[in-house]
């Protein structure tokens, strides 16, 4: 079992993700030891948000297209609305979160963060959870749906909103330090 100080996260966000939900993980993460990696669309300063308002920015690390599931740990997906709405749309997201998915790599996505697992088609058959105002695209994509703070099933953990973010970050870790 790797130690998460010894593994490598990869961020994917772009303009308008949850401040909370980008910077808390990766905070934590950091502090625990871990490497952490943003990447987006292009290098272009990405703006979070605090619920709808303007919030902190952050240079990406590197473009999407630029990004080797192969050189990471694990994948973790923000929220905010716009951020997933946009990242969804985008076929290399979409297909980094399946590479990761269907590769056994954990993925974490809170909030609206599972759009991007939607889009990728790897929930069929899986307990998961998301921001209430989703929930019904997760059932059409083959969830089972709950309301709880943190759900892991296999390598794919789910998160419902910021407040969530400290169970959402454990699960994670936890999940990535059971890997063989």
């Amino acid at each position: 079992m790797p130690a998460i100080a010894e593994t490598k996260i990869l961020i994917v966000a772009t303009n308008r993700f949850e401040e909370s939900e980008l910077f808390g993980p990766r905070e934590i993460l950091m502090e625990r030891g871990a490497s952490v990696t943003l990447a987006s669309p292009d290098l272009d300063e990405i703006m979070g948000t605090v619920h709808d308002e303007p919030g902190k920015r952050i240079k990406p690390d590197m473009a999407l297209d630029d990004v080797r599931a192969a050189d990471f740990d694990a994948l973790l997906l923000p929220g905010g609305v716009s951020n997933p709405d946009q990242l969804r749309m985008n076929e290399d997201a979409v297909g980094l979160v399946r590479e990761f998915a269907n590769s056994g790599k954990p993925v974490a996505a809170i909030c609206h963060g599972p759009w991007l697992l939607v889009e990728a088609d790897v929930l069929r058959g899986r307990k998961a959870t998301s921001w209430p105002s989703i929930r019904t695209d997760l059932k059409n994509a083959g969830a089972d749906v709950v309301d709880e703070e943190a759900v892991t099933d296999g390598n794919i953990v789910t998160s419902r909103k910021p407040e969530d973010v400290p169970a959402f970050t454990e699960a994670l870790i936890k999940l990535v330090e059971a890997r063989a």
